[in-house]
């Protein structure tokens, strides 16, 4: 399953953000937060201790089950008196919550996390980002190991000199990605598609932010 990883921004740093606002409402998120150890319940309420410290009053706090999610507002209807009575909003969801959250409300929303990247849960507490979502996918050519997000280098051509023994030079204890995908296409008997070219890599493929309109056909079957 993957999961937008975030990790705490230090104390110090939140308190600058909320200056002298005094009286805050906090939210955490059920999901992904939660896994993560960085914005469920029990990280609300150490949060809402560490303001306490700093003699800021919590006016009351909430743990959306989908921070990310529309439903957010109907949520924020249960909370109404609460959220009314404070002056801002510290919010411990990654990224796409603070801009959900943003919508529904007219006061100041802080982040308290840093959203790192879009993880895959790869064992208990464990995640892995496998995919930068770059908008040029090459996985057809490389077993279905990514390079951009699997090499330090982010390399699209064939390993840096660096590699020893299959393990990464900038990390030791890191597999070599290149080496990875060697060994995947030569299973696969593929080896020839690591002679194939790719330019250097395009980073702005798309203009940002990234904007679709699907077009769906609806006929008739």
């Amino acid at each position: 399953m993957l999961r937008a990883i975030t990790r705490p921004k230090p104390v110090a740093e939140i308190m600058e953000l909320l200056g002298e606002m005094d009286r805050i409402f906090l939210i955490g998120c059920g999901t992904c937060p939660t896994l993560a150890h960085t914005g469920g319940l029990a990280e609300v309420l150490e949060m809402e201790k560490k303001l306490k410290e700093r003699l800021k009053m919590v006016t009351g706090f909430l743990v959306i089950p989908v921070a990310c999610d529309n439903l957010t507002e109907e949520a924020f209807r249960q909370q109404r008196e609460a959220i009314q009575e404070a002056q801002a909003l510290l919010i411990m969801t990654c990224a796409y919550g603070v801009q959900t959250i943003s919508q529904f409300v007219d006061l100041p929303v802080f982040p308290a996390l840093d959203t790192l990247f879009i993880g895959k849960e790869m064992g208990p507490g464990l995640f892995q980002e496998i995919c930068q979502q770059c908008g040029e996918c090459i996985l057809g050519d490389t077993g279905g190991i990514c390079p951009v997000t699997s090499c330090h280098k982010g390399l699209v051509n064939g390993p840096c000199g660096g590699t020893n023994n299959g393990k990464c030079e900038i990390d030791p204890q890191k597999d070599c990605a290149w080496t990875l995908i060697y060994e995947r296409l030569q299973k696969q008997g593929r080896l020839s598609a690591m002679r194939k070219y790719h330019p250097p890599k395009n980073y702005q493929v798309a203009p940002k932010p990234g904007k679709i309109l699907l077009d769906i056909e609806r006929g008739e079957d």
